[in-house]
């Protein structure tokens, strides 16, 4: 997997390690965008499931489900890789895999820098470029982000 291709984006949010970590992963739906989904239907909820092996999906209003993709690494409240399966089509795809690390580093009793990288966007071939943008987008992965660090700092 390339390094030149992968989007990163960090931000620092107002919340210890442990916070962060559960507000990005736990209360996952809670701060999700509901115009970020693959289903036909209206989004109900967005969900991580905490633990290696775990999905990483939506459930829609009509109780229809569409994997994103899977829990590839989670180590509280340090790491967590999300395995991204998602075309450029915006469809889910068993046979595509892009990663998703997130990484929590405390910079104080409340404070943690999130980065994010998302790599192996090789695996789009000539679609590359155009997935890369969209998810490197003020609609992609920072505003996701900002969204996050709202949702951290709020956190009681």
């Amino acid at each position: 997997m390339s390094a030149t291709t992968a989007v990163r984006h960090s931000i620092t949010v107002n919340a210890p390690q442990e916070r962060a970590f559960t507000v990005f992963t736990r209360d996952f739906n809670q701060w999700w965008p509901r115009t970020h989904k693959i289903g036909h239907a209206e989004l109900a909820e967005a969900v991580v499931e905490g633990r290696e092996g775990g999905r990483w999906y939506e459930r829609d209003v009509d109780g229809s489900e569409c994997e994103w993709g899977t829990v590839l690494v989670w180590k509280p409240p340090s790491r967590l890789v999300l395995g991204w399966q998602i075309s450029g089509e915006w469809a889910y795809d068993p046979d595509l895999l892009t990663e998703v690390e997130v990484s929590f580093v405390s910079e104080g009793p409340n404070q943690t820098r999130v980065e994010l990288e998302h790599r192996g966007l090789e695996a789009y071939g000539e679609h590359m470029e155009e997935v890369r943008k969209s998810i490197d987008s003020p609609g992609g992965w920072p505003g996701i982000l900002e969204l996050f660090g709202k949702a951290a700092a709020s956190a009681a």
